[in-house]
């Protein structure tokens, strides 16, 4: 939980600190407005460099730096970036620059969320021009996250089979704020005993316009389908 996104915020403090509460909502308020106006400058930045932006949310450990070293193993590396948001450590980062891909590790401390302003750094450092995908790889929560755009193109959330049929429920304003829903560890669909069937109702509720995808980086499966949705089809290695 951190101050600045709310999170740490609820109703029962409201009573108790009534001014304190305004001011917080206040605050994120602002802090909201100035993200948006950072994002609405990456997006247009993004735009006239013609790369293709995703925003990865998810839980942590639902397979966001799996699938990516999946995708770089089946695309020309050189075209695609990846920043990598984390409270501590570049684990990630140096697992994805393993696979040739350029990647670079925000560490955002006590923060559960990236913002349009800690990009500017790891973006001033990438050859934008030069990619066709620009994955940025936000930190593992299903709440702080949902609230900040980063100029993206597009917002894929994971679930994974191992996280239960019910985190859509759970989640609704993330899952609802998705262009794409990916279903990942389909490979483990049967060993979990992951009901697809109500993953996809209860998905389809709260995200209805959504589209669905279920992958598995290990076996492949599904693969294909998500990098036409990430516009990789013309990416084959040369």
């Amino acid at each position: 939980m951190c101050t600045d996104c709310g999170c740490s915020l609820t109703s029962l403090q409201a009573p108790q600190h009534q001014h304190q509460h305004q001011r917080m909502l206040h605050l994120h308020t602002a802090l909201l407005a100035q993200n948006d106006a950072g994002a609405a400058l990456l997006r247009q930045r993004f735009e006239q460099d013609g790369v293709h932006v995703v925003n990865l949310l998810s839980s942590p450990g639902s397979g966001k730096t799996s699938l990516l070293e999946a995708l770089a193993s089946r695309c020309d590396p050189a075209a695609m970036a990846v920043i990598v948001g984390d409270l501590a450590t570049d684990h990630d980062a140096r697992r994805l620059q393993r696979t040739g891909v350029q990647a670079i590790q925000i560490t955002t401390g006590q923060a559960c969320h990236l913002e349009a302003a800690m990009l500017g750094a790891a973006v001033d450092a990438l050859p934008l021009p030069e990619l066709q995908l620009l994955v940025i790889e936000n930190v593992g929560n299903l709440v702080c996250p949902t609230a900040y755009d980063l100029g993206e193109t597009q917002r894929i959330v994971l679930l994974s089979v191992t996280e239960g049929e019910d985190k859509p429920l759970k989640y609704p304003a993330t899952f609802y704020s998705a262009d794409l829903v990916v279903i990942s560890k389909s490979d483990l669909a049967a060993a979990v005993g992951f009901n697809r069937s109500l993953a996809r109702q209860n998905i389809a509720q709260v995200a209805p316009d959504a589209t669905v995808l279920e992958v598995s980086a290990r076996t492949g499966a599904g693969m294909d389908a998500l990098m036409q949705q990430l516009r990789l089809g013309a990416l084959q290695p040369r």
